[in-house]
């Protein structure tokens, strides 16, 4: 067992305050993690920041998570793998399999759907469900304190400020727009929109099978489309959101006539955009754009943040995404003071159109 001096915090304490990093350990030495996607991954690399090695095998936008394919180099990243994180729900059997292939009895093995209690045939969207994506943040949290309990302080530490800090303007937008928009109908071109949907507190009319069969690659049924058509000519809906990286004909379609009818239009994609982007930062813009769709549908501007949003230059900084930086540090030098005690469905998208990156 490591002995913990007093030094140590003290000297964390003060590289904190002075705004200075502790010196980066070998990469050989951190948890390595390995994220199916970037969206989850992205969260991984925050929580786990100076003590976690992330990769995400999905990081690019123009690259479908239903179609892929694994490539021998992501087998090889998985069989050295400490955690693996998957969504599940039948959005990635390809990930299941990998581990399957590369069994370890040491891997922590994180699966959303069965961290959220969602089985294969329900939403496989987990990441656009705030409760769901709260509760991933914990099980990632937890995988890693069991891999590394050394550094349990630290990793706490790092939620703490992940949840205060770095998720904070996407925190205050989703109450925001709740808050204001309760209740305005929307439309939507597939199912990745009903979680967040539910969460802001927004009546979705498109009917759950057009949404489910966008979603899945099918042909939506000639009665559904004209539910749809109706519910934008006769605006029934005053906002329509489609997923710009699955805009099938039939979506073009809808998306052109609500355009043509004067509708809001606004976006969300499936993976991170642009590449890189922290998971915060970029379903907090697409929360500001639904929200100022909402206003201009409305006619009720979207009430001003009343807090300055953490996405400015002079931001601090979590692992290299705006953030709070320097709390984490704080909170990590505070914790080791006090705590001196405590050691597929790859086939079901044969329809859809290639990824975009917009």
């Amino acid at each position: 067992m490591r002995q913990v001096r007093w030094a140590v915090p003290i000297v964390m304490l003060a590289l904190a305050v002075a705004g200075a990093s502790p010196t980066v350990g070998a990469a050989s030495n951190r948890v390595r993690v390995v994220a199916a996607e970037d969206f989850w991954g992205s969260i991984a690399r925050q929580l786990g920041g100076e003590h976690a090695e992330v990769t995400s095998l999905i990081a690019d936008p123009n690259t479908d998570p239903h179609a892929y394919e694994a490539k021998p180099s992501d087998g090889a990243a998985v069989a050295r793998a400490q955690v693996t994180i998957a969504n599940g729900i039948g959005y990635d059997g390809w990930m299941g399999k990998l581990v399957a292939a590369n069994p370890s009895s040491s891997r922590k093995v994180v699966t959303v759907g069965d961290v959220v209690g969602v089985r294969e045939g329900g939403n496989p969207h987990q990441w656009y469900s705030p409760r769901s994506v709260n509760s991933v943040i914990d099980a990632i949290t937890t995988a890693l304190k069991q891999v590394d309990p050394a550094d349990a302080g630290y990793f706490d530490a790092q939620q703490q400020a992940y949840r205060a800090g770095g998720l904070k303007r996407y925190d205050d937008l989703r109450a925001r727009i709740k808050a204001q928009f309760s209740g305005v109908a929307v439309g939507a071109s597939e199912s990745i929109v009903a979680p967040l949907a539910e969460d802001l507190g927004l009546k979705l009319l498109t009917p759950e099978s057009f949404l489910d069969a966008v979603s899945e690659g099918n042909d939506p049924t000639a009665r559904d489309k004209a539910m749809v058509d109706s519910q934008i000519t006769s605006r029934q809906i005053k906002v329509f959101v489609y997923n710009s990286q699955n805009s099938t004909p039939d979506v073009d379609a809808l998306v052109a006539k609500a355009k043509k009818a004067g509708m809001p239009v606004t976006t969300l994609t499936e993976t991170l955009v642009p590449a890189g982007a922290a998971f915060q930062d970029w379903q907090a813009d697409q929360l500001q754009k639904l929200a100022d769709a909402l206003g201009q549908a409305t006619g009720q501007p979207p009430a001003p943040m009343s807090t300055a949003q953490p996405g400015a230059a002079s931001a601090p900084k979590v692992d290299g995404h705006p953030s709070s930086r320097w709390p984490v540090l704080l909170a990590g030098a505070v914790l080791a003071v006090g705590g001196l005690g405590v050691a597929g469905a790859t086939a079901r998208r044969r329809n859809r159109a290639p990824f975009l990156s917009a």
